[in-house]
């Protein structure tokens, strides 16, 4: 059996990259998110979290001991130079975590599903991009009714991903998700029947 190829698959916040991947998960391909891999380098227990709360106190925890996001998102946002004390103690780890799930991938091709894709340069590490792509407009809409942030909040996400003309610089392919589900269904089908196509993502 020879090693799967990665598809970096990207798209902006709400642009519904999470369920276009589970689409892929459901046609049988590995799949790994890069955000699911940034929870498990700061669960209890790992070494991460304790640098943390050696950082920021105890403050940064909730009752059961796990990792309080919003606390941390306040700290990270408020100071850049704690964001790039957080962004060096973590990126190696969860690089390190994706590359053992992906180098274990059991499917013809497997997918790194990442917000960050192109920003982080993870690009440089798979074979092929495709991005999850809609109007800005649908992206704030769909992006407030999931996540219960304020506007204003979103925006700032928003500042920190790339521009939407920019990331489809980037894309090999691209997958309008302005529909339904049953539309997104159907393009991931097309999609995947071609990627077995493939040799190495070409």
């Amino acid at each position: 059996m020879s090693k799967a190829w990665v598809l970096g698959l990207t798209g902006g916040i709400g642009s519904g990259k999470s369920a276009a991947a589970e689409a892929f998960a459901r046609l049988g391909i590995d799949t790994i998110d890069a955000d699911h891999a940034a929870r498990w380098v700061v669960e209890p227990g790992r070494p991460a979290l304790q640098q943390i709360v050696q950082r920021f106190g105890e403050a940064i925890l909730l009752a059961d001991g796990q990792l309080n996001r919003a606390v941390l998102r306040e700290h990270i946002f408020a100071e850049p130079e704690q964001r790039q004390w957080l962004e060096a103690l973590l990126h190696p780890l969860i690089r390190a975590e994706i590359s053992q799930y992906l180098a274990a991938a059991q499917s013809p091709y497997a997918i790194l599903v990442s917000p960050l894709l192109v920003e982080s340069g993870q690009y440089k590490n798979v074979q092929r991009v495709l991005v999850v792509d809609v109007p800005s407009e649908v992206q704030v809409v769909r992006a407030l009714q999931r996540d219960q942030v304020s506007e204003e909040q979103l925006r700032a996400i928003m500042q920190t991903q790339m521009k939407r003309d920019e990331r489809l610089r980037y894309a090999d392919d691209v997958l309008c998700n302005a529909a339904d589900k049953a539309t997104l269904e159907r393009e991931v089908l097309r999609l995947h029947e071609y990627y077995l196509t493939l040799k190495g993502g070409q």
